[in-house]
């Protein structure tokens, strides 16, 4: 069973609140308002077999910037990780923080037809770090002790951007992947998508000091950004405070090929105990194709708006499937009115990501390099500007879920 508290401390009733988990869509004791603002709420469920580092976060607006949290979900007692097992664990929630009020950039943006600005700084549970003014108190620090072994729960609740995160003088071992184990790899850096979460062991192996986690964004296209660093420390126990902690090399912040390596890496743990049911035989193909915009389109020198000959229209799109079916869908980015890459989450179940490549899709050539085998199982996977990813699953549970963008103008 998995229980969530949330105690509610603001004395004034503006928003209901929802606890859902990124899989298991679920409404707070089967109803949309978990209680009053001033009572704390509980909900007992069934996690059905799920394990790892998942989370939860607003569902309303761009309320998602600041309420979020990571849910964690330990193995049945008794039962070890297929890992080695972590003297101690810590959750890192990676994050963008505004100056402004959320709501306002998203109705200014809407009313001109354009993305809201980008956020003021990149944040590391909630605090930025020294490379910002006047932070040097606004600093997450984890403490370790040389020669053990620790597990980090990371989860990248940003709105917008995929996050790079390294640690100065360490690898990381990843060992799983949206509550999925994985094969282990051994990285200098991850990148995490909005919506994704990503566990990896680190040895403190390095000589005793305090080192630096840094947090920046992964953009390949020429557009505005957060280019902001955010940082963390992992302090080795019985160093001063006063030692200046060492800076990580941060891959480059438009490092395709660094991307594209880390993200053939990942594989799914394929065992006997942890096996990787991918579909062979797909009962129903779709093919999306993905592009932003705002609920008012930008216009054009004459007046009309640039999605005007695209037949856009605002709405949800139904695809009825049959239970227990299996079906494979392209997610083909167009590169339209926007180059940022797009998370896209599907609700209520798990996926393999079989293929990813450059370009418009090609069933002729493409589908023979899809990896059938141990493809990465995720709930949320990033598609790159004007790219393709093919993912495949088994409708096998009794859902309302639906596929949608994790971006800023997808929930």
């Amino acid at each position: 069973m998995m229980t969530l508290v949330v105690v509610v401390l603001d004395g004034e009733e503006k928003w209901r609140v929802d606890l859902r988990s990124r899989r298991k869509e679920e409404s707070v004791g089967g109803k949309d308002r978990v209680g009053r603002t001033d009572r704390s709420a509980r909900s007992d469920r069934n996690n059905g077999g799920q394990r790892g580092t998942l989370w939860w976060h607003a569902h309303i607006l761009w309320l998602r910037a600041t309420v979020y949290g990571a849910i964690v979900i330990m193995p049945k007692q008794g039962v070890l990780f297929p890992f080695p097992q972590p003297h101690g664990e810590t959750v890192l929630i990676l994050g963008e923080w505004w100056n402004s009020d959320v709501e306002e950039l998203v109705k200014q943006g809407n009313a001109l037809g354009l993305p809201p600005d980008m956020s003021d700084a990149h944040t590391i549970n909630g605090k930025p770090g020294p490379l910002f003014p006047c932070s040097d108190k606004h600093t997450f620090v984890t403490e370790v002790e040389w020669g053990k072994t620790y597990l980090l729960r990371i989860v990248n609740a940003a709105l917008n951007d995929e996050l790079f995160l390294p640690i100065a003088g360490h690898n990381m071992t990843v060992v799983e992947i949206d509550g999925v184990y994985c094969k282990p790899f051994i990285t200098d850096a991850i990148l995490v998508t909005p919506g994704q979460t990503m566990n990896v062991l680190v040895t403190a192996n390095q000589a005793p000091g305090r080192y630096f986690m840094a947090a920046r964004d992964f953009n390949d296209a020429p557009v505005p950004v957060d280019k902001k660093t955010a940082t963390a420390i992992l302090h080795y126990k019985g160093i001063p405070n006063t030692v200046i902690p060492t800076l990580p090399r941060l891959p480059a912040q438009n490092d395709t090929k660094f991307v594209d390596t880390y993200y053939d890496s990942l594989r799914s743990l394929n065992t006997l105990e942890f096996p990787a049911n991918v579909p062979e035989s797909i009962d129903r193909h779709l093919f999306y194709t993905i592009f932003q915009t705002n609920h008012q389109s930008p216009s054009t020198t004459l007046g009309a708006p640039l999605t005007t000959n695209l037949g856009t229209s605002l709405g949800t799109r139904l695809s009825k499937l049959a239970f227990n079916s299996s079906v494979e869908l392209v997610l083909q980015d167009t590169n339209l009115l926007t180059v940022k890459s797009h998370p896209f989450h599907l609700h209520g179940f798990n996926f393999f990501v079989v293929g990813r490549g450059v370009g418009n899709f090609d069933p002729a050539k493409d589908q023979a390099k899809f990896n059938l085998v141990d493809p990465p199982e995720r709930n949320t996977v990033g598609v790159p500007p004007g790219d393709w990813t093919v993912i495949r699953c088994l409708v096998h549970a009794l859902s309302s879920g639906a596929a949608h963008n994790v971006g800023q103008c997808g929930d």
